[in-house]
This record gives structure tokens, sequence and C-alpha cells, in this order.
């Protein structure tokens, strides 16, 4: 299917999730002198007119780039993706909004390499239209032009993904945001990942998701945490209570695989800035999990074979008030009026933040199929007798 445009959805509450994430993603891989390859399997048009008929028609940028383009107070980490997005429009007025391959040629450096991948015949279009004129605006003014740095494909970024593993220089950073139009979508992008992780573990995996009510929407985090990756961390924005009928964009993540380890406290502070600009509703809030490699019985459970337990450590807002209370691994959601269940036992080691801010590594704890000690009989008690259980009111056992 090929029905999907992201003009109707440009600058909306998930987008700016995903961008404001990539480009701290791109911060941190700036750090290093060495080159690296930016990989969009999904790049769209790159730009996108915010007074177009396609983004008025819907409007949705009023959920997200909207309200924060005059905002006040602006954490320190957001501010470099709202520059980018005022930097495009220089006359102060809010009319474009960039897509993913925008945000990597402003934010990556001029050795960088890009390879744009995008199915969609005329949103391909659109994108080599934009790339060349953003190059020739670079000649106009004396500067230098990534020339063949940046290559756009109209092909199927899931397909094409396999052979750019490795990249030349072993650095990598890749941004998986298919439009989720069919269910198939969720497996293609595991299957796409775990391929990838095979060819190139040490590569940096962004993953852009719907927070949806199907049933491939809710399991898609568990299955994304299976994947062989040194370490994992889930982020997710929600807007606003889904409605009864489930239809309409109220949630978003971002998976990271093999994330910056500066990306899990920053989320921390701006998060709930986030929920308190773009939350519409009680139901705003973030969660944030973080995470290793979820493998043997842990993984059992995940996939179905046992009780589900969360792996990592996760923090849910508070509505519109934005402070995170802290979700134990193994525990579930805590609404309002609830009393919080007792946490079970996570089967993997999990990272707990300490107030300084440093990481502690907590052993694993004992899980289903794990030996456990035997309990001290009560003095005085007398041994069970062996035999068949008598009958009682509950019926046969």
């Amino acid at each position: 299917m090929l029905s999907y445009r992201h003009a109707f959805h440009a600058g909306n509450h998930a987008d700016v999730l995903k961008h404001f994430v990539q480009v701290q993603l791109h911060l941190y891989m700036n750090q290093k002198d060495v080159a690296y390859t930016y990989i969009d399997t999904h790049s769209g048009a790159g730009v996108y007119a915010l007074d177009s008929f396609q983004a008025t028609k819907t409007g949705e940028f009023d959920t997200g780039i909207g309200p924060l383009w005059n905002a006040t107070n602006v954490p320190a980490a957001l501010q470099p993706y709202l520059d980018l997005v005022k930097g495009m429009n220089p006359s102060g007025k809010m009319r474009y909004y960039p897509g993913s391959p925008y945000v990597a040629d402003q934010m990556s450096r001029l050795d960088d390499r890009l390879r744009l991948f995008e199915l969609h015949p005329a949103d391909v279009k659109i994108l080599n239209e934009n790339v060349r004129k953003a190059e020739a605006h670079k000649a106009e003014q004396g500067e230098r032009a990534r020339g063949k740095r940046v290559i756009i494909e109209h092909g199927d970024g899931f397909q094409s993904l396999k052979k750019l593993l490795p990249p030349p220089s072993r650095r990598a950073l890749v941004l998986v945001d298919p439009p989720y139009e069919v269910k198939d979508d969720y497996k293609k992008v595991r299957d796409a990942l775990e391929e990838a992780l095979g060819r190139f573990p040490s590569g940096m995996y962004a993953v852009w998701y719907p927070v949806l009510q199907r049933m491939e929407s809710r399991q898609f985090p568990d299955k994304l945490k299976r994947l062989p990756a040194k370490e994992w961390l889930n982020v997710t924005l929600t807007v606003s209570t889904p409605g009864p009928d489930g239809i309409g964009l109220h949630s978003s993540g971002m998976f990271i695989l093999n994330p910056p380890y500066t990306l899990e406290p920053m989320l921390r502070e701006t998060m709930p800035y986030l929920v308190q600009v773009l939350g519409k509703d009680a139901g705003a809030r973030f969660t944030i999990e973080t995470g290793t490699q979820v493998t043997g019985a842990a993984s059992a459970r995940l996939a179905g074979e046992g009780p589900r337990a969360p792996v990592g450590n996760a923090r849910r807002a508070s509505p519109l008030s934005g402070k995170g209370s802290l979700r134990l691994p193994g525990q579930s959601m805590v609404r309002e009026g609830e009393e919080a269940k007792p946490a079970a036992k996570a089967p993997a080691p999990r990272r707990a933040w300490r107030p300084d801010g440093s990481a502690q590594v907590k052993p694993a704890a004992v899980g289903q199929g794990e030996s456990r000690a035997p309990a001290k009989r009560p003095a005085g008690a007398q041994p069970r007798a062996a035999g068949p259980r008598p009958a009682g009111k509950g019926g046969k056992r």
C-alpha cells in the first residue's frame, strides 16, 4: 500500500518526539571525529509546507510544533531541535517543517554520508527536488556541498538496509520510520533490525512507532526488547486520552537500540516539559524504559509462554504535571485512585539511577524456572503426610 502521505501529519506531536530524539542522536554521533553513515529507510519528502492543502486540512501541527513555536523556558536539550525548525523559517512565521532527511542534513557533518530511501513515487520525486535545491543553495553561498555523500534511492528501505551494513567507517545511525499502514510493517521492522544487528551489532538504530489499540502495536516494544542489542531505550509521549473508538494518534514512541548513555537522563529532564506544553487532558503522560537484551526464560515469557514481565526501568508522568513516578520491573502502570501492586521479579539485570544521576547495575532477580531456597518450616510444625489430598469444598485439584 502506498496511500500514506506524511504531509497530512507533518509537525504533529509524534514528529516532535521523533525529530527531537533524532537531533540528540546526531549530536552524540558528532562528538567523535570519525565520519558516520546515516540511513533513513522511509525518508518521505524531506521538507513540508505547513500552509499546504494537506497540512491545513488536518491541522495536526497544532498538536506539536505549534504550541512549541513561542514556548518559553524551553529545556536546554530541546533548544537545538527548535533552533533547527526556526532556522528554516527565517521570517519568523511558522511555514515549513523538516522531515528526517532535512534534520540529518543539518545536524550531521559534511563528511558524513546520507543514504535516503523512499518507496512512494511522488514523495521520492519531491525529496530529490528538495535535496537538489539545498545543494544549489550551498553552492550559491560558496559552501561546500555533500555531492555524492548523499544518495537517494526509490526503493524499499527494509530490503536496502542489508547492503549498506556494515558501513566503511564502522559507524552508523539508522532511522526506521515506516507508515505502519498494514500490520506486516511491525514484523518487517523487527526482521530488518534483527538482520541489521547480525551484520552490524554496534550500530545505533532508532525506531519510531505509533502507540495504538491494535495488538501488533501493543506487542511491538516487547518484541524489540528481544533483539540482540546490548542495550535499549524506549520512550513514549501521550498527549491526550484515546477516545472510545480508538481513532486518531494520541501517543507514539521512539525505541533506540544501542542508545547513547546520555540520552536517558536527558529525556527524564525534557519529557515532563513536552507533556506540560503538548498535553491536552489528564491522560497526557510520558514513559521511559531502559534495559538490556532479553534472553532465555525472560524471552519466552515475553513471547507468551508465561506471565509477561516488563524489563527495565520505567517512569510514568502524572497528568500534565510532567513529574515521573518510578515503575519497577514487572509492576503494572498505576492509574489514578489505584494502589501500586508489588513488583514482579525481573529475570535480567536492570539499571537503576541514583539521585546523583550515576548508574547502578543490579543483579538478576529469581524468575520462573529458576531455583529458590526452600522456605523454613515454623517450629513445632508437623510434616505433611504423603498421599492423595482429600477433596474439599473447592472440588478436585
